[in-house]
């Protein structure tokens, strides 16, 4: 077993010696210009023969070239039921790029700093993330009802929040023990989604970096990750855990209750109308029929108008949401989103604005492209409230 050492430089460089291996870890803050210009110098001064980035490769192809939101299929989007995670993108990217504004660092530019000072150093580089889109699929599927509720309150707070970081807030973040306050609090908020967010990523982060070849390591990764990485390479190299990361390297299937769901409220719904009409006749059912079109189809449509959709995406929403909501193939928010792009499709200057518009409340409601993803979203959730309080209420009508 090789002897294992932790020195700890300063607040944000961490050396670990483990057999004739050396790994410096340099913490970020992701946002900061003191951050940029320790990665520079940490890697001229270490002269290493390899550097690690806590990023993946589509996101460094994107800061390079810059995201070319003009290649999105926005109608693709919408028909395979991915306009939450592009809402949740759009959201995550916008929470980054105000923080970047208040210190004129946009985010993830101390990664592009160490792979831009390793290329010309000319040593070699891995972008040692997991991939953004894994990520937070895995932190959708494994999250249930009501961690799914909060995790959508939060993002929808991100948005229309206007808090702003001093530069002197974002350098404190990178102290340890003030990162590791904040990451106890989203443990307790969002456990599971903490445990996708920061526990898998510092084991695949720790796995990368202690596979990485050469003997001499710099690895750039965010504060948050040091301990992390810390503990679990201490382990690694005493051989009571693994590098294997395949387990954490795909989305899980959906769990059985999860695949049922969609089937079982309509089954529900579909068998309290017949209950009704065989016991008190077909009287009995139109008034369950009206109960069921004005619950689903008036706050789906009320969501579209929240959302300031077209007149007739409005109209069709309602129309729309009583029978959607009895098909588990398709939801109201597909047809809403997709009449709204029908209507209103998103200008040239939609995508080339989207990284700008984001960065507002008033913005997600200008752009095109945001705007539809709202009105999707928000007739999703009307036409979800009204199924689950109509069910109760044509429960009482059956056994009135």
């Amino acid at each position: 077993m090789s002897q294992f050492t932790v020195e700890h430089i300063s607040d944000t460089r961490t050396r670990i010696s483990t057999g004739e291996r050396e790994i410096l870890l340099v913490g970020t803050a992701h946002v900061s210009s003191e951050s940029l210009e320790e990665v520079k110098s940490s890697i001229a001064s270490e002269s290493p023969d390899h550097v690690c980035v806590e990023m993946d490769e589509g996101r460094l192809k994107n800061i390079e070239e810059g995201r070319k939101w003009s290649g999105t299929d926005l109608k693709n989007v919408l028909r395979k039921g991915q306009g939450f995670m592009m809402m949740a993108n759009l959201a995550l990217a916008s929470f980054q790029r105000r923080m970047g504004a208040d210190t004129g660092v946009m985010p993830g530019q101390e990664m592009k700093a160490a792979v831009d000072a390793a290329r010309e150093a000319g040593v070699p580089f891995s972008c040692s993330d997991r991939s953004i889109q894994v990520t937070l699929s895995r932190a959708w599927r494994m999250s249930g009802p009501w961690a799914k509720l909060k995790l959508i309150s939060s993002l929808i707070a991100s948005v229309v929040s206007n808090e702003s970081a001093s530069p002197d807030e974002i350098e404190a973040l990178k102290k340890s023990d003030a990162m590791q306050g904040m990451m106890n609090e989203l443990a307790d908020y969002l456990p599971t989604v903490k445990t996708v967010l920061i526990d898998e990523r510092d084991h695949f982060l720790t796995s990368k970096i202690f596979t990485s070849p050469g003997s001499k390591t710099v690895a750039v990764v965010g504060a948050a990750h040091v301990p992390g990485i810390v503990q679990l390479m201490r382990e690694m190299a005493e051989g009571s855990r693994t590098a294997d990361t395949t387990s954490i390297e795909t989305v899980p299937p959906r769990k059985w209750f999860g695949k049922a769901l969609p089937w079982i409220v309509p089954a529900i719904i579909v068998g309290l109308f017949i209950t009704g009409i065989l016991k008190s006749g077909f009287q009995k059912g139109l008034e369950m029929s009206v109960v069921w079109i004005l619950a689903n189809g008036i706050l789906a449509s009320l969501g579209a108008l929240l959302a300031l959709a077209h007149p007739l995406t409005i109209l069709i929403s309602f129309v729309g949401a009583p029978i959607t909501s009895l098909n588990p193939t398709i939801g109201v928010g597909m047809v809403a989103g997709l009449l709204e792009y029908l209507f209103r499709t998103p200008r040239v200057v939609d995508m080339e604005n989207l990284n700008t518009d984001i960065l507002s409340f008033k913005g997600w409601y200008r752009n095109r492209v945001t705007r539809i993803l709202l009105v999707f979203f928000l007739s999703s959730v009307g036409s979800s409230v009204g199924t689950f309080l109509a069910i109760p209420w044509l429960t009482r009508i059956v056994g009135s």
